[in-house]
């Protein structure tokens, strides 16, 4: 019994359409390149798949652009004439666009103002005046940026400075000061001319290991 005939239509199925695109491409490269074999025939085939990929069969004593050029020459036309063509009008058009840019940030910047009319001069001050506010807004933007960044930074610096004050058990106060001597010479026996020289250098109740290092039963290191 032979096979019943298939309607020729698109399939719907995406995977059917898929594997009947995959077996019916087979197919046609076997019978190109017995074509080629039988016949002595140059032939070229060029397939897109429905999701884009490219396949390809030529024979094997040409290339595909050999056969282009075949082709060409024997309808008598260049396939490469209108996409040249298009290729130049787009070039043109691009050309265009880059002299008007070029010609408005002149203008953005005073230059070759002469050919404007007053409703174009009152339109080119609207847009700059226009820009002017955006690149305020956003230096504005920039400035608050970093200025929140380095008060955060700052404040982290200040939180580990603390930390490390506490990990080291040090307070603010210095453990050594100068105190002025008012009070005479070495333990007040001396006379009001050495007392003007004479300074007291005291250990800060904060550094217990240092007390009862004085000489004598005075606890203050008096330098003369």
């Amino acid at each position: 019994m032979g096979r019943g005939k298939i309607e020729i239509k698109r399939i719907e199925n995406a995977t059917n359409r898929q594997v009947t695109y995959s077996k019916r491409r087979t197919g046609i490269m076997k019978k190109a390149r017995e074509l080629t074999v039988l016949c002595d025939a140059q032939v070229a085939i060029i397939m897109f798949s429905s999701t884009g990929k490219y396949h390809e069969f030529c024979s094997p004593s040409t290339d595909i652009k050999g056969i282009f050029d075949r082709y060409q020459q024997a309808i008598g036309t260049s396939l490469w004439i209108e996409q040249y063509e298009n290729m130049q009008r787009t070039l043109s058009h691009l050309k265009d666009i880059n002299r008007n840019l070029r010609t408005e940030i002149r203008q953005r910047m005073g230059e070759d103002l002469d050919g404007l009319e007053f409703d174009e001069l009152r339109g080119l001050e609207q847009n700059v005046d226009a820009a002017l506010k955006e690149v305020r807004h956003r230096k504005y933007h920039v400035i608050t940026t970093q200025t929140e960044t380095y008060k955060k930074k700052v404040k982290h610096s200040y939180e580990a400075y603390k930390t490390l004050q506490q990990e080291l058990g040090l307070r603010e106060e210095p453990a050594f000061g100068f105190v002025d001597n008012t009070g005479g010479g070495w333990d007040g026996g001396a006379g009001a001319g050495a007392a003007a020289d004479m300074f007291a250098f005291r250990v800060v109740p904060s550094q217990p290991n240092l007390h009862g290092m004085a000489y004598g039963g005075n606890h203050d290191l008096r330098l003369g």
